[in-house]
């Protein structure tokens, strides 16, 4: 079982959750330190990401002791996942990095709770109070580069954050983690290759090899492996802690950026840490209830 009688996550669930997150502010760093440098453009690092994530959850797959069983195709997972991954390098083109963190799990956290309280769950005033004050954390993290976004890009990055919060939903009911996302991987990768292609004639279209190598990382480890640990979390996570969770992605990043990227640490940073941590514990110690199957 994943929570106990009363609602409360086990060992197993939290640390699984908390791989996941740590996957995802690292593949934000590969990302961020990849196309600063400007080793490579943000179309090629989005297909590189997702062919080389498929390759490798297949050699996984293919080799791993337990065989797969033929299980659901999920095309509407896979078409979220593509979506997620070139949606968010296309709004990256003309959003500036905080603005885009705040549209990007806004729309996350609409999606999920939307779909959440559509399906019965019942939310606590101690899970809504958590939930409000990782909000308010999040955005007093980002505040000082929040601005009036391009229209374009906003909408953009918000399509991508509906996309990641419907991939995240279309995972909670998995019953072979690896074998689905290697799935999803697998029928995304086709479609990241044809936006490649598109893209080659562009002049701005360029991946040195350092560029590549970053892409690959991402794509392989923090987003293929980070992934299989998602969705293996995923079961055992109501909507809200699902989505209240992944509001600590932006602030890993941040003090990842302070340790590999040699950003500086400030007092914004240590008042919006305890805000964003304190509501997430607020939240995945609730009690919540599912709706009766």
């Amino acid at each position: 079982m994943s929570e106990d009688r009363g609602g409360l996550l086990t060992f197993q669930t939290t640390v699984l959750t908390s791989m996941a997150m740590l996957a995802f502010a690292a593949n934000s760093l590969l990302c961020r330190l990849a196309l600063r440098q400007g080793e490579i453009d943000p179309v090629s690092f989005a297909g590189i990401r997702l062919i080389s994530g498929a390759i490798a959850l297949a050699v996984i797959v293919r080799f791993r002791s337990k065989r797969s069983s033929p299980g659901h195709t999920d095309w509407l997972a896979a078409a979220m996942l593509f979506a997620y991954v070139a949606f968010f390098s296309f709004a990256y083109l003309t959003l500036p990095a905080g603005t885009g963190a705040l549209i990007l799990f806004g729309a996350v956290q609409l999606t999920m709770f939307s779909v959440g309280l559509r399906s019965g769950e019942k939310f606590g005033a101690i899970a809504w109070l958590g939930l409000a004050l990782a909000v308010a954390g999040l955005v007093y993290l980002v505040s000082p580069g929040v601005a009036a976004p391009p229209l374009l890009g906003a909408a953009l990055m918000a399509i991508a954050g509906v996309a990641w919060g419907v991939y995240s939903l279309r995972g909670r009911g998995v019953a072979d983690p690896l074998a689905a996302t290697a799935g999803n991987f697998a029928r995304a990768a086709p479609l990241a290759l044809l936006l490649s292609l598109l893209f080659l004639a562009n002049s701005h279209a360029h991946a040195r090899a350092a560029g590549v190598i970053l892409a690959i990382a991402s794509g392989a480890i923090t987003s293929g492996i980070g992934y299989v640990i998602w969705y293996a979390a995923l079961s055992k996570l109501s909507s809200m802690r699902a989505a209240t969770v992944q509001l600590s992605v932006p602030l890993i990043a941040a003090f990842g950026g302070v340790a590999f990227l040699s950003e500086a640490i400030t007092p914004r940073l240590g008042a919006a840490s305890a805000a964003i941590l304190g509501g997430i514990a607020m939240v995945l110690t609730s009690r919540s209830q599912r709706p009766r199957t």
